[in-house]
């Protein structure tokens, strides 16, 4: 490793590196998939900038690929369409929340959802 792959980064650090909530870099080390280099005293984890790039490398692909894409046009369409979003998100095996950030992401939202980003 080089000195910058040595640097220890704080979950938040982690979580905005990979694009994703601190949460889900904590569950991440409970499930063992990424290891912290160390634990303070108060507890809390640390992890390698290498070890991060390393897991990102590994675990995520660089780019979307083309059939979630199309799927994700087709949840676009269906929306567009009147459907809400929890049913598109059932159309499609996703969990609401997730669903509605893709939706964000691709389109303006409908009603009282295109106030609340944080909803």
């Amino acid at each position: 490793m080089s000195c910058a792959d040595d640097d220890l980064m704080t979950p938040r650090e982690v979580a905005a590196m990979l694009g994703v909530r601190a949460s889900t870099v904590a569950l991440w080390a409970r499930l063992g998939s990424l290891k912290p280099a160390v634990r303070t005293p108060g507890g809390h984890r640390r992890y390698f900038r290498g070890d991060v790039l390393a897991f990102r490398d590994t675990y995520r692909s660089p780019e979307p690929d083309a059939a979630h894409e199309e799927m994700m046009r087709d949840a676009v369409r269906l929306y567009e369409q009147g459907w809400p979003i929890r049913r598109v998100a059932e159309e499609f095996g996703f969990g609401y929340g997730r669903m509605r950030r893709a939706l964000l992401a691709r389109t303006a939202l409908r009603g009282s959802l295109a106030r609340r980003p944080d909803a």
